[in-house]
């Protein structure tokens, strides 16, 4: 049997401009205008959408996503760094009471930090050396 794979993750905004600035900014990417409340981030094989449903004319109004997005990089410190500039690092504290906006080491071993976007919507920043995928190696 065919396995599914993930290839789009569209996470909702109510300004576009806003928020296009925030993710090139986090993502060190440009991406690229695809409608005018679309806009689209290469993240390997996954497209990330940024939707703003009132700039496309849909009648919707965008609620952030219940749960984080989860981002795998190779270079933790540097995503880190410019999280910390735009203001938006956890100030919860998660499992085995670790700071949840710094990196650190979790419960399960991946190596990460945790922000939200100026939306709402939960994320978290994974070292793709750690990634932790619930199987066995």
């Amino acid at each position: 049997m065919a396995s599914a794979r993930l290839y789009r993750v569209i996470l909702p905004v109510d300004s576009l401009d806003d928020a296009v600035l925030f993710y090139a900014a986090l993502l060190d990417d440009p991406g690229m205008r695809i409608s005018p409340g679309r806009h689209y981030f290469r993240c390997g094989d996954v497209t990330l959408a940024i939707y703003d449903p009132v700039a496309d004319g849909d009648a919707r109004t965008p609620r952030p996503n219940f749960d984080h997005v989860y981002f795998a990089v190779d270079d933790l410190e540097a995503v880190f760094a410019r999280a910390r500039r735009l203001g938006t690092l956890s100030k919860q504290v998660g499992d085995g009471g670790l700071p949840m906006g710094e990196i650190a080491r979790r419960p399960w071993g991946e190596r990460s930090f945790y922000l939200q976007d100026p939306f709402g919507n939960p994320l978290c920043v994974v070292d793709t050396a750690s990634i932790f995928t619930g199987k066995p190696e």
